[in-house]
């Protein structure tokens, strides 16, 4: 990666300042154009990954203090789930990103430790296994393994730590991408490292997975293409990457839910921009994945969104204002034509 695509190293607009706007209605709205979003919670930290949790509710980074926070979905009521992990010292990064296996929860964090200015020695970027309310345990150090084994010359990087963008488990462990290293890393539950795959300047992003297919969006190079925004699918066995979809700016996040497959985009772009530029204000975008590679803009009208989950008929969106927004997504069947045609 190229000095001149830092800005998508940092997935853009995660070092923006966001405006606060309303979703509106797209193609999954309600009837008379009404929006489909409602706030659920603010006021979160440096918001960041998310997840469903085993007891149904939302929980969610906040990297500038360290902590994973329960969000109830009916009402928003936010609550601690775990604090104490090593806080960003940059705009972007501390903890990351959430997973559950089982009843236990698992965090990553980048961007910390002596390797960043103004770091703390012996904070690990990596994966910590949560223990109880204050405490966790570091489990694989990703940091570490990723400075004793940098990328080919070609990909040209300043952060040797990396930056580690999204995990998903799977069996014995976690997928991880890699936006700065342009990799996505499997990472076993005692802490064993394995490169599934190294790219080329695609910055992969998020990450789902059903069944043996794993969905992964790619992000793009400045100046972030609606063309380079995929979603692509590949498997452990075959980890040579097919092209599910294209045509969106920013892509950030693939999840499964009502309808299918969708994707996050965190909004427009700006253009040939400095790095670390956001992406335009209140462009982001909830969309569906139709089976001929195309999207279905499903909630339009997000402000920075930056990571998406669903939980039967509603969608999670959390954006880099620290805020939570909740898409009714009712009137989507899992079946049928309350889908709309083409789903994937």
């Amino acid at each position: 990666m190229t000095g001149a695509v830092v800005a998508a190293l940092t997935v853009a607009s995660l070092l923006g300042v966001a405006t606060g706007g309303a979703a509106v209605a797209g193609e999954g709205g309600k009837p008379g154009g009404k929006p489909v979003a409602s706030l659920l919670a603010s006021g979160l930290q440096g918001a960041s990954g998310s997840t469903i949790g085993p007891d149904g509710a939302l929980y969610v980074t906040e990297g500038r203090i360290g902590q994973v926070t329960r969000i109830d979905p009916r009402t928003g009521a936010k609550a601690p789930y775990v604090t104490g992990l090593p806080p960003a010292i940059l705009p972007l990064g501390g903890a990351i990103d959430v997973a559950f296996i089982g009843k236990t929860a698992y965090v990553l964090v980048t961007l910390v430790g002596d390797g960043v200015p103004g770091g703390t020695a012996g904070d690990i970027a990596g994966i910590y296994r949560v223990d109880g309310p204050h405490s966790s345990t570091a489990i694989a150090d990703l940091g570490s393994w990723t400075v004793e084994n940098p990328p080919p010359p070609e990909i040209d990087f300043f952060v040797a730590a990396g930056l580690q963008f999204a995990m998903q488990p799977i069996p014995g462990g976690f997928l991880v991408t890699d936006g700065h290293m342009n990799r996505l890393l499997k990472v076993s539950l005692s802490g064993d490292i394995t490169l599934v795959a190294q790219y080329d300047n695609i910055v992969p992003t998020g990450l789902d997975v059903k069944g043996s297919q794993i969905y992964m969006t790619e992000a793009g190079p400045v100046p972030h293409l609606p063309a380079t925004g995929k979603v692509v699918s590949l498997s452990l066995r075959h980890p040579q990457s097919r092209q599910v979809a294209s045509g969106a700016s920013l892509l950030v996040d693939v999840e499964w839910g009502a309808c299918g497959l969708y994707a996050l985009s965190q909004g427009d772009s700006p253009g040939e921009v400095e790095p670390g530029s956001p992406a335009l204000p209140d462009s982001g975008e909830l969309l569906r994945v139709n089976s001929n590679g195309t999207f279905s803009v499903i909630a339009a009208g997000l402000d920075l969104p930056t990571s998406v989950d669903f939980s039967r008929r509603s969608a999670f969106i959390v954006t880099v204002d620290g805020e939570v927004w909740k898409v009714d997504l009712t009137g989507a069947g899992r079946h049928g034509k309350a889908c709309g045609h083409g789903a994937w």
